[in-house]
């Protein structure tokens, strides 16, 4: 039975040191972009290089998730986390170290995206894993949605703290400062108090993918809930966060400013506030036709932005789709942990990740390489608009389809 208590999982200590340490990670991940982000724009002014940015960033997760989150089973995932997020750490010296010497070249910043990518899969399926290790089944729904509140919070803190940084400190010790952020939960998460479970099966390689893809197929919940999440990440995801400067220039504001930051900062304000209200009240629980049609909201939010020549209405647009956005994907992310079977727990969720995260890999093309051509607003409008035929017609099957189980 669920606990229906408001913020249940932040009532367990070890959970809020989880939720804080998150919150922690994904700031100064967002504070790295901030910073890459702009000067890769100012230095190279390549529309085909911020969609790679997004493509770097992504295609690990398509390709390591099942993997990593395999050794989440098998293994302590606390050590993985560390290994994890130290890269984080490492990335954003080499960065710093980059700006310092004013030697950034193209190919430099092609692989450092790379390398904070692979940081990424290598701690993100140990994270979730984690959860399951510092709550008590009945608050599991709970502490699902409060994480995901904590990655955008840390993505809204991220701006709001990063735009001062770039300004008063600039890029080259902005991104040092940025890579102290880490350190805390990395020295927090190595003391975390933790009971090893039975041993899952031994890692099988490219067997574990096709042996987790199984379980996913054969359970209708768990298949949907994945399809929802990589459809939305293959055709919009946050690839539009790589080409924030090109919108930004378009509504007026060219500069590094509180503008700039403010549209990063904006869609991750409507998450936070998501999370904050649904978890207080209780509201929305978790079901698979409420997923599929939040997310249909959302296209309709993310297409409106895309088209919109006012900042005002552009950051009120982005903040109702950060609203959307943390609803339909903790929701169809809580579905998935919650049926997930145990033995498998982070080999599904690996796979819940290769499609929600690997995906978005493809969106930096369909946006980023499709904006080089039409444009950008176009591109974005048109990939947006696409997914809301896609899921109109996952809504139909889903509901029409009477072997599904009860959501």
């Amino acid at each position: 039975m669920s606990d229906a208590r408001s913020f249940a999982a932040l009532r367990q200590p070890p959970f809020r040191g989880l939720f804080l340490g998150v919150a922690l990670v994904m700031m100064a991940d967002a504070i790295e972009h901030v910073i890459s982000y702009w000067i890769i724009f100012q230095k190279f002014q390549s529309p085909t290089l911020a969609g790679f940015a997004i493509v770097s960033h992504w295609l690990p997760f398509l390709l390591f998730s099942v993997y990593t989150g395999g050794l989440a089973d098998r293994y302590d995932p606390r050590r993985i986390i560390q290994i994890g997020v130290g890269l984080f750490m490492a990335v954003s010296v080499a960065w710093g170290l980059l700006f310092l010497t004013d030697s950034l070249q193209m190919w430099h910043a092609a692989a450092l995206l790379v390398l904070h990518g692979c940081a990424g899969v290598t701690w993100g399926p140990s994270a979730q894993v984690l959860i399951h290790h510092v709550v008590d089944q009945p608050t599991l729904a709970s502490a699902v949605r409060l994480i995901a509140t904590a990655r955008w919070l840390g993505l809204m803190l991220g701006p709001a703290v990063g735009g001062p940084v770039l300004l008063l400190l600039g890029p080259t010790y902005g991104i040092f400062v940025n890579a102290l952020i880490y350190l805390p939960f990395l020295l927090w998460v190595r003391k975390l108090p933790f009971t090893r479970k039975p041993s899952a099966p031994p890692l099988r390689g490219l067997a574990d993918v096709m042996a987790a893809v199984r379980v996913v197929s054969g359970n209708r919940l768990l298949l949907s809930m994945t399809l929802l999440a990589g459809c939305a990440s293959l055709l919009v995801g946050n690839a539009y966060h790589a080409q924030m400067p090109e919108f930004a220039q378009d509504l007026g504001h060219s500069d590094a400013d509180l503008a700039y930051s403010m549209l990063f900062a904006a869609d991750a304000m409507g998450a936070l506030i998501a999370g904050l209200v649904l978890e207080s009240r209780g509201l929305l629980p978790p079901r698979a036709r409420t997923a599929f049609v939040l997310a249909m909201l959302w296209c309709l939010a993310i297409g409106a932005f895309a088209m919109a020549s006012s900042y005002t209405v552009a950051l009120g647009l982005l903040f109702v789709a950060g609203f959307l956005e943390l609803s339909f994907f903790a929701m169809a992310q809580t579905l998935v942990q919650l049926n997930a079977p145990a033995p498998m727990r982070g080999r599904v969720i690996g796979v819940f990740i290769m499609s929600a995260m690997g995906l978005r890999a493809f969106s930096g093309v369909s946006i980023g390489v499709g904006g080089s051509l039409i444009g950008i607003h176009r591109s974005l409008a048109i990939s947006a608009a696409v997914l809301l035929v896609l899921l109109s017609a996952g809504l139909l099957f889903a509901t029409r389809s009477r072997r599904a189980p009860p959501a």
